[in-house]
C-alpha cells in the first residue's frame, strides 16, 4: 500500500474522548490536511465533523484506519470487505493473527499492521 496516495481515510473507533487514540489520530490525521471520516455509532459529530455509524455509510475512502479492539476489527472489517473495501490499516493493538487470517484469505485485500498511522503520514 503506498501510504504517500491516501489522501481520505475511514477511521473506525473515533471518539470524542481527548485521552484515547481514536480522538488524538482524528485530530493528527485532520491536521495533517487529510479528509478524515470518522466512524462509530456513539456520536452525530466529533469537534464539528460528521461521523457515519457503519463503513457502509461511508463515502469513498483510500484506507480504512482500525483503532478498536481486534474483536470489533475482525467484524468491521469482514462488513467492510463485503461492502467493497479493499485497503485496511491496524493501529498497534488493534490488529490480531485472526484478521491476519482473514485478510490473507482473500484475493485483493491490502492490509498494513504494526504501524501507526500518525507516525507513517505526513
Amino acid at each position: 500500500m503506498d501510504v504517500k496516495k491516501i489522501k481520505r481515510i475511514g477511521l473506525v473507533g473515533a471518539t470524542t474522548n481527548k485521552s484515547k487514540f481514536g480522538y488524538k489520530i482524528l485530530k493528527d490525521l485532520v491536521s495533517k490536511g487529510y479528509d478524515v471520516y470518522p466512524v462509530t455509532p456513539n456520536y452525530e459529530e466529533i469537534d464539528g465533523i460528521k461521523t457515519y455509524k457503519s463503513v457502509t455509510d461511508l463515502p469513498e475512502v483510500d484506507v480504512l484506519n482500525f483503532v478498536v479492539p481486534p474483536s470489533i476489527g475482525l467484524k468491521i472489517t469482514k462488513e467492510a470487505y463485503e461492502n467493497g473495501f479493499r485497503k485496511f490499516w491496524y493501529q498497534p493493538g488493534a490488529e490480531s493473527e485472526e484478521i491476519k487470517e482473514y485478510l490473507e484469505s482473500l484475493p485483493d485485500a491490502e492490509y498494513l499492521f504494526h504501524k501507526c498511522i500518525m507516525v507513517e503520514t505526513i
